[in-house]
């Protein structure tokens, strides 16, 4: 197992906030020196059939627990799916029918194996001890909150001061998946940012039951292809998990740079030191990767994913042909030049003669009218490893094929 300090920066990866840090790290400590693992829970309501990479979120920080060896329990919510989650919501939310909820629970556990190991993950259903609950159990439950604390979550807050109704078994949503820490002994549970409140139900109903409670850990919620706005298929912002290898490989290379960044961080398995040369190439730092490259390796590793290792390099090879074919002109000037070590950006443009000087190729490179196989060049000190055939493109209509070879 990993030291606590190790652990602890993977953990913290990506992390908005752990609520409280020194208890997590306390109960890392007492895992490595007893040799048992930690029980890491977080709940999906199965109300929708498909995932996108905003989902998967999550998920990939379950799967960097299960990387340092604790236990994952993926709580498929079947039971509180059945009450509609009003996180968010100006409105009470349509629940969905337990034939609904089955068929989209079998549809998350197909696709949550592509990130987790299906060996070391527990799957559970949380009307497994929902279901059995009698109405006196549920009374009993709801007793243990008042209507005031209830008021205090900023959904319900803002539907009370808008005189917009809000239905009893609204509350009984928190108060569920607070009782499933419980009925799972959990360690840790996991939630976007907009599950706080639901995630401390659980940490309170625990010391109510005697038992230690839950570390909080939340991630951030996924910016979709707009950089802005939450992914989101209403949006028509996301990235569908089931979606075709060119349609995911076309979708990344799409995003900004500072998106990323987001994405390597929240989604990658890029270890921290390739996630800081991710950050220092962006930044335009010596020691960083190229940002283009990074981002079709962001780009291979999403589809391998879902799809597979071959998938995703023929992905990358259609995207190329058709990203040439539509910005490219047929007839460009090819350039044979010598493949013995890197090239300088500056001088490559000008041994391609698209420019006049380095001086000149530099202010075109400031004023971002560089571009290498279609991605802009930011660096005016890019040294461009010589290795096949690139594409150089100095403003709108000077283009060269560069071809190295001995």
């Amino acid at each position: 197992m990993n030291t606590v300090q190790e652990q602890m920066a993977v953990i913290r990866r990506g992390a908005v906030e752990i609520l409280v840090e020194t208890e997590l790290e306390e109960k890392i400590r007492e895992s490595i020196a007893k040799g048992v693992p930690l029980r890491i829970k977080a709940g999906f309501d199965p109300t929708a059939p498909d995932l996108h990479l905003g989902h998967t979120v999550l998920i990939q920080k379950l799967k960097q627990f299960q990387d340092l060896g604790h236990e994952v329990c993926f709580l498929i919510g079947d039971f509180t799916g059945m009450i509609g989650d009003p996180t968010g919501k100006n409105e009470t939310r349509k629940p969905l029918t337990r034939e609904q909820v089955l068929a989209n629970a079998q549809t998350y556990r197909e696709q949550v194996f592509k990130i987790l190991d299906p060996e070391k993950t527990k799957v559970v259903f949380n009307s497994s001890w929902m279901g059995p609950m009698s109405a006196a159990d549920l009374i009993g439950l709801a007793a243990r909150y008042t209507v005031a604390r209830m008021l205090e979550r900023d959904d319900f807050h803002k539907r009370f001061n808008g005189q917009q109704p809000i239905a009893i078994h609204e509350f009984l949503y928190p108060l569920v998946q607070g009782y499933d820490s419980v009925a799972l002994k959990a360690d840790v549970e996991l939630g976007g940012t907009d599950q706080k409140f639901n995630l401390l139900v659980g940490r309170e109903l625990q010391k109510q039951e005697g038992q230690r409670p839950q570390s909080v850990l939340t991630m951030p919620l996924l910016e979709g292809l707009d950089g802005v706005n939450k992914m989101s298929k209403s949006l028509g912002n996301y990235i569908g998990i089931t979606e075709p290898p060119r349609e995911i490989y076309g979708k990344v290379m799409s995003i900004s740079d500072e998106l990323m960044v987001r994405y390597y961080e929240l989604l990658s398995d890029v270890d921290l030191a390739g996630l800081q040369r991710v950050k220092d190439g962006v930044a335009g730092k010596d020691s960083g990767a190229h940002p283009m490259e990074s981002k079709k390796a962001l780009a291979r590793e999403l589809v391998a994913r879902f799809h597979g290792q071959a998938p995703a390099e023929q992905a990358e090879v259609d995207f190329v042909q058709q990203f040439k074919q539509k910005e490219i002109p047929d007839d460009i000037p090819v350039v044979h030049m010598s493949s013995e070590g890197p090239v300088w950006i500056c001088r490559l443009l000008v041994d391609a003669g698209l420019v006049a000087s380095n001086g000149e190729a530099r202010r075109m490179v400031k004023q971002g009218g560089v571009k290498l196989d279609g991605e802009k060049i930011a660096d005016g000190d890019l040294e461009v490893q010589p290795k096949g055939e690139l594409v150089l493109q100095a403003g709108k209509r000077r283009f060269a094929r560069i071809v190295f070879g001995s």
